[in-house]
């Protein structure tokens, strides 16, 4: 963490895509390990359906009892694709076997190849998505909270009878952020959620995002300070420019199916040596970001340790202005 507070956070490469061939995935453990000892604030995994990874929360589980001091975090959750009453006793028990270091960062899945098929598979109806994740969490919030038996009525989510639930380590449970920048998302998140992770490929969108969230706390009577500004980012650090974007290439077309300049209109993707990086993420900064979660755009598990290695010498850069290095 720099002076300022900036966190460095980076996502473990869960995905099949992401070890290369010959992978041990038991490996993980030790990157996540290593990621801690390297001065990360933070260690996330991400959710789908659609592509072989390992499942997130059972990643959680393994990295909480080998790790002490890091956040480990979901980014982003889909809670579709679990049943929300069992996914609240996992969740509570990931918290409770971390010590309270969980942090979920939660989404409903956007159009396209990977986002509406994975309703198709967890046989839930796409239409109402966004109140069905809404309830979803408000249903997790009364199950952590609660004491003894208790009922959640919501328009999709209903349930009667509510057995006394599994309690998180924190009071309350953890912390969720939503991701998404649409106005109706930045207002959901300063109503209902605990801070915002989205991945605006342009930073004036993040800075308007950031202050909409924080006017829609302050309307619904929330403390805009209490929440977290995070930051969803893919990195390549490389100091050759060119080689950097022949790999961003590959790693565009091998996770997404898409040109990574169609790509960059979707997501914020940084690839160069690590002053070029910094500068380009200084205006996130000045727009309020807070807690960097990084994704490693390498496609095999060699090349991802050493990356790892690369971005954890960012922190103390970020920590400075031009004029202090």
């Amino acid at each position: 963490m720099t002076a300022d507070g900036t966190r460095l956070g980076v996502l473990l490469p869960t995905g099949r895509a992401q070890w290369g061939a010959g992978t041990d995935p038991r490996e993980l453990v030790g990157f996540a390990t290593h990621a801690e000892r390297l001065g990360y604030d933070s260690l996330w995994v991400n959710d789908s359906l659609v592509t072989p990874r390992i499942e997130a929360l059972t990643m959680l589980a393994a990295v909480a009892p080998v790790t002490t001091r890091v956040t480990l975090g979901t980014a982003a959750l889909l809670p579709v694709l679990r049943r929300p009453v069992s996914a609240a006793q996992s969740l509570a028990s990931i918290d409770l076997l971390s010590g309270g270091r969980l942090v979920l960062a939660v989404g409903a899945g956007f159009p396209g190849r990977l986002g509406r098929p994975m309703y198709d598979l967890s046989e839930v109806p796409w239409r109402d998505r966004f109140t069905r994740l809404d309830e979803t969490v408000a249903l997790w919030r009364r199950l952590w909270t609660a004491d003894g038996p208790s009922s959640y009525h919501g328009r999709l989510l209903r349930f009667d009878e509510l057995p006394p639930a599994t309690r998180p380590y924190r009071p309350g449970g953890p912390p969720i952020w939503l991701g998404g920048a649409t106005p109706a998302a930045l207002a959901r998140t300063g109503r209902h959620y605990d801070g915002w992770l989205p991945y605006p490929p342009d930073p004036a969108d993040y800075a308007a995002g950031w202050s909409a969230v924080r006017d829609a706390a302050g309307a619904a009577g929330r403390d805009p300070a209490a929440l977290t500004p995070a930051l969803f980012v893919t990195l390549l650090v490389c100091d050759d420019v060119a080689a950097a974007e022949r790999t961003l290439a590959e790693y565009s077309q091998v996770t997404y199916g898409m040109p990574l300049d169609v790509l960059r209109t979707i997501q914020v993707v940084l690839a160069g040596p690590a002053a070029r990086i910094v500068e380009r993420l200084r205006p996130y900064l000045a727009g309020g970001a807070r807690h960097l979660v990084c994704r490693i755009a390498a496609l095999d598990l060699a090349s991802q340790r050493d990356q790892l290695e690369r971005i954890a010498e960012l922190l103390p850069l970020l920590g400075t202005g031009p004029g202090d290095r």
